[in-house]
């Protein structure tokens, strides 16, 4: 076993935070440290936190995370926040919002950046909840992007999923329901505070209504005001509920086997991409092919079926 991966495994937040950016910059080194993670990994919890931008779940994560400490849980949050066209880093950086948390030595928190990813989340995501699973957390907490209806890659990677909404949106549900309305296991109402409140939940209990026939588990709405700690602990408490319903349903198992599916996918993925772009043959033979397409003596889609050919061969 290696140093780093050894530190790892003991919770070391250097070694950590070191292996992350392994994950996030792609490491040669990364491939042989995952191989003893995985082997302590899948007992910590995923929570995934997705909705539109402004619903304040920053603040609610902050709260939850909170809340599990108080349990004696221990906490990882993965915000991912879209990324900066200049450094390639998280240009929000959520660990602003969470100050009060970075002292918690049972709190570890990474902002990461989406690197042109879509669907909500960043690449190495796959990896950083492994880390901080095999690390000992026992609660993974995700935050998407959040920015409407392509937050759903969530869904492959948590086990619970919290969809957040607040009042004052306008017709917000009609909006992004095909999107990430469809994969709550948890609405939550934040801001529960403001006017509207009971609109807003009236028109989810009626979506509920209509999507859940021939179900056997009815969606729940959470009301909470994060700002003020309400409702966070019957939050709480409704994520435990869904966790029990997921092992007596052995729905856990078949959750944990898509991740697993997403992950290896995602893997050769980025390693077809590699593949590609990192051999010097390969790049060469882009860097004529974009010539050729920029003086219209070939097209891109027979450009690619070329590329494609020489790998499939």
């Amino acid at each position: 076993m290696s140093d780093l991966a050894s530190k790892v495994l003991k919770g070391d937040p250097r070694s950590v935070a070191r292996l992350i950016s392994f994950a996030e910059n792609n490491s040669s080194e990364l491939a042989d440290e995952m191989r003893v993670i995985h082997k302590h990994s899948g007992k910590a919890y995923v929570v995934g936190v997705t909705g539109v931008m402004g619903s304040g779940k920053s603040t609610l994560i902050f709260e939850l995370a909170r809340a599990y400490r108080k349990q004696g849980k221990k906490v990882g949050i993965i915000a991912i926040d879209p990324t900066s066209p200049f450094s390639g880093g998280a240009l929000l950086g959520d660990r602003v919002r969470m100050t009060d948390l970075t002292m918690d030595d049972g709190v570890f928190i990474r902002s990461m950046g989406t690197r042109g990813m879509l669907g909500g989340l960043a690449s190495a995501v796959y990896d950083a909840v492994e880390i901080l699973d095999a690390s000992g957390k026992d609660v993974v907490i995700i935050e998407t992007v959040g920015v409407g209806q392509a937050e759903v890659d969530v869904v492959k990677i948590a086990d619970t999923t919290l969809v957040v909404l607040v009042p004052g949106l306008g017709d917000s549900i009609q909006t992004i329901k095909a999107g990430i309305m469809e994969i709550a296991d948890v609405f939550v109402v934040n801001k529960a505070d403001r006017s509207g409140v009971e609109q807003v939940t009236a028109e989810l209990e009626s979506l509920i209504d209509i999507s859940c026939i021939g179900k056997n588990r009815k969606i729940p709405i959470i009301k909470t005001t994060a700002k003020e700690n309400k409702g966070i602990n019957d939050l709480v408490d409704e994520i435990e509920k869904h966790k029990n319903y997921l092992k007596k349903t052995k729905v856990f198992e078949s959750q944990r086997r898509k991740r697993y599916e997403a992950e290896l996918v995602e893997i050769i993925r980025k390693r077809l991409m590699n593949f590609i772009f990192d051999e010097s043959t390969f790049k060469e033979k882009v860097e004529s092919m974009i010539d050729q397409i920029s003086k219209k003596e070939l097209d891109p889609y027979t450009a690619a079926d070329e590329i494609l050919g020489g790998i499939l061969k």
